[in-house]
């Protein structure tokens, strides 16, 4: 029998054109004579010579030519079970390598393709990417990547020469492309070549790449996410069991690369001591580095730790290319960048955290991906990942494609790439950006450049239903984490469950606090009593989500000054009425979150390739600053009354909303399952006030707990001798009241403190850590 394959067929290997080149390459059974039999067949571009070698008979076989010069072939007769290896000469170099094309059995099963293309694989990260693997007892690296629409996809690396005619991969039916390369491993370079149907080449980094190279290369880097040995066990179980909606969550929002840099003089290294080439911040920033994941884990989780915030939360850390799109911009969703070191770096960085008592939250960019060649837009010659018309496909303000979520595949990506960052990475949260932006088609679209709904309105339903089904799974995998939405709009019920028509985050940007509170304290204090609305009105909505107060790294940059630049008078009232509006934040219903800069009062707007002013900590007024932000989030933390109740009309009562004319403002918060509150009263005016009179329902001694016009906070000290009596004078509606002194742009915070005798203490204090 003929066991030769015609011209045809080896010119498709050859011109890389054959969707399936196991039909041709590799070892196909036959009968001898009537005895079992192989044929062997090998394309090795630019061999002169080939042989097979096959141990277990300690025979060599010479390969011939077969109508093309480095197409080869031969016969091996009667051997049952074939083990082989190809000896390969060019020139004057030989190697000897296992064939890729003798593994046939492919790794991602028939039932995987099935969950993937119903988008219900939620692990689909250990199937699609570079993954260690061993087969027959070979260890090599099983590659797979979705493409479905392309002609051809081939394997580009170190170990092939960059040449994509090497390793050409199998097309599955579900447009799923594989191959398995025996004796490779951690370390390796690769991409994906991928044709289209015209020819057309697209060189592509792997969509589920763990690792990527150092911009401005591109290349994906083969890694096990499996080596790194955690030491956070007891944090993930106590986590489990925890509901993070009835405890305190203070956040330090921090960009890694512009909290603080090396000089590239002060090399990092590993553990053992070895160097790590720098990575240069920019040409901007001559003769500095990032610092490394491992070198922000001793100085950036000790510092935020003793500020006593309760969790970081990382601006993206997914691989981007450029660095003044804060990380917004992803080409690697299961990449972590390597600018700050490898995805172990990141793992001991995490862990570190756990083991210091601060939850992990990272960025999470769904909602748009940028148009870099070698990133996921038009991947396999298609628009794959995005929509193909522009009216739905495409953010023109940011230059960004969007996801088309009505394909099962992409939020299959999507949906696994989430889960795969607590998997893997350990995080307690998601803070999901740009949510308005995937909620309405047409979000900063003007008239005729959008498209509507199939029921003709401007809603997404496939990103809405795509958000519950997001939620709803990594609340059943990861329970007591955090999902955060920036959402900007009066889309209802975005942070209700998903049984409830929600959208199953459970927080929410409070946009619409941050814009009045801004607003009011962008004022002259004298206007301030004619704007009195812009403290309150919040609390007319403040329980319909469940809201995070978030001072964010949006409101520091493109000219809008830095916090402390927005806010009039000379220096001592900019730095009082910074405590001021920090006090009430934390004071008021929700959760907190804090950009890197604020909590000292830095001048400058954020710059992503400068490090922070740490000099100005030099200066009393920073440094105050600094200690009143570390002593908020300590009372903050110990008083239950401030964060068991945020999302209940019983956790917020006002005492006064009215007095506008002094521009003061006075309510109670309230802990759950308990009778503890505390009393909060603001003057958010330079005039200060004697025996200013404030209702408390019950009697007995209310003492100071917090003066943000302490001495040590660098105010004037004025106060009220660390409580006061209430009296039985009936007001604001309440039996009993308060004659206050009121400091000038400040708040005060008092708890009723029951025993008669108790020592009382100057209110003017720092307050003591726990």
């Amino acid at each position: 029998m003929s066991t030769s394959v015609t011209p045809e067929q080896v010119n498709q290997i050859v011109w890389n054109q054959h969707h399936n080149p196991f039909e041709i390459l590799g070892p196909h059974p036959i009968q001898v004579g009537g005895k079992p039999g192989w044929v062997v067949r090998a394309y090795w571009p630019n061999a002169d010579a080939a042989v097979v070698v096959c141990p277990d008979q300690r025979q060599e076989y010479a390969m011939q030519s077969l109508h093309n010069p480095h197409f080869f072939e031969c016969m091996i007769p009667e051997v049952e079970t074939l083990n082989y290896q190809l000896r390969i000469q060019e020139g004057d170099r030989e190697c000897v390598v296992y064939d890729p094309y003798a593994f046939a059995s492919p790794q991602v099963t028939e039932y995987d393709q099935h969950l993937f293309a119903k988008g219900d694989h939620h692990r689909i990260y250990e199937k699609l990417g570079a993954h260690l693997t061993t087969l027959e007892g070979i260890n090599g690296v099983n590659f797979a990547v979705w493409a479905p629409n392309a002609r051809n996809v081939s394997i580009l690396a170190d170990f092939n020469a960059w040449d994509g005619r090497r390793h050409q991969m199998r097309k599955g039916p579900s447009g799923i492309w594989e191959l398995f390369i025996p004796d490779i491993g951690i370390g390796e370079h690769y991409k994906y070549e991928i044709k289209n149907l015209e020819g057309h080449i697209y060189e592509k980094s792997d969509p589920y790449g763990f690792q990527q190279e150092i911009r401005p290369k591109t290349a994906s880097i083969v890694t096990d996410l499996s080596a790194y040995t955690w030491s956070d066990q007891a944090w993930l179980e106590q986590r489990r069991h925890a509901d993070p909606l009835s405890q305190p969550v203070s956040i330090y929002e921090v960009h890694l690369g512009s909290w603080m840099h090396a000089a590239t003089d002060d090399p990092a290294t590993l553990e053992d001591g070895t160097p790590i080439s720098p990575v240069l911040v920019s040409e901007l920033k001559p003769g500095a580095r990032f610092l490394t994941y491992r070198e922000l884990a001793d100085r950036l989780i000790p510092y935020v730790a003793n500020m006593g915030f309760t969790h970081i939360e990382l601006l993206p850390v997914a691989e981007h290319p450029f660095d003044g799109s804060w990380g917004y911009q992803v080409t690697g969703y299961y990449a972590a960048t390597s600018r700050y070191g490898t995805p172990e770096d990141l793992m001991y960085f995490i862990d570190q955290c756990h083991q210091q008592g601060l939850g992990v939250i990272v960025d999470w960019v769904p909602g748009h991906f940028p148009k870099d060649g070698h990133g996921l837009a038009f991947f396999d010659g298609t628009h794959l990942y995005e929509h193909a018309d522009p009216r739905k496909g495409e953010h023109k303000e940011w230059g960004t494609l969007v996801f088309n979520y009505s394909r099962n595949e992409v939020k299959n990506f999507l949906i696994a790439n989430a889960l795969f960052w607590f998997d893997k990475y350990h995080i307690d949260g998601i803070r999901v950006d740009a949510v308005a932006s995937m909620l309405y088609l047409n979000y900063c679209r003007e008239d005729g450049e959008w498209l509507a709904n199939d029921y003709g309105g401007a809603e997404n339903v496939e990103a809405a239903d795509f958000l519950r089904h997001l939620n709803d799974l990594i609340f059943s995998y990861f329970p007591g984490i955090l999902s955060i939405a920036e959402e900007s709009t009066s889309w209802p019920m975005v942070s209700w469950p998903t049984y409830l028509g929600g959208l199953g985050f459970n927080l929410k940007w409070n946009m619409g606090w941050m814009h009045d509170m801004l607003d009011y304290f962008h004022m002259d204090p004298w206007f301030r009593q004619f704007q009195q609305n812009h403290v309150t009105f919040s609390i007319m909505y403040a329980f319909s989500e469940n809201f995070m107060l978030a001072l964010s790294h949006d409101e520091i940059v493109h000219g809008k000054s830095n916090m402390i630049g927005k806010i009039p008078g000379d220096e001592w009232q900019k730095f009082a009425n910074l405590r001021c509006l920090y006090a009430f934040m934390f004071t008021h219903p929700g959760k907190k979150t804090l950009f890197m800069s604020m909590e000292f009062g830095q001048w400058n707007e954020w710059n992503v390739w400068g490090d922070l002013d740490w000099h100005l900590l030099q200066y009393d007024p920073h440094r105050q600053l600094q200690q009143f932000i570390t002593d908020l989030n300590r009372l903050y933390r110990r008083l239950p009354s401030l964060y068991t109740n945020d999302f209940n009309y019983d956790g917020f009562e006002w005492v006064d909303c009215n007095d506008n004319r002094h521009s003061v403002i006075s309510f109670l918060r309230k802990a759950k399952d308990t009778n503890k509150f505390v009393l909060t009263v603001c003057n958010f005016t330079p005039q200060p006030h004697s025996h200013y009179r404030v209702g408390v329902p019950e009697p007995g001694f209310y003492q100071e707990l917090f003066n943000s016009d302490a001495r040590q906070y660098g105010g004037s000290n004025m106060g009220n001798l660390g409580g006061k009596w209430a009296e039985e004078w009936s007001f604001h509606n309440r039996p009993y009241s308060l004659d206050l002194c009121l400091p000038p742009l400040a708040t005060l915070i008092f708890e009723l403190d029951c025993p008669p005798n108790h020592q009382l203490e100057q209110s003017a204090q720092p307050l003591d850590e726990d």
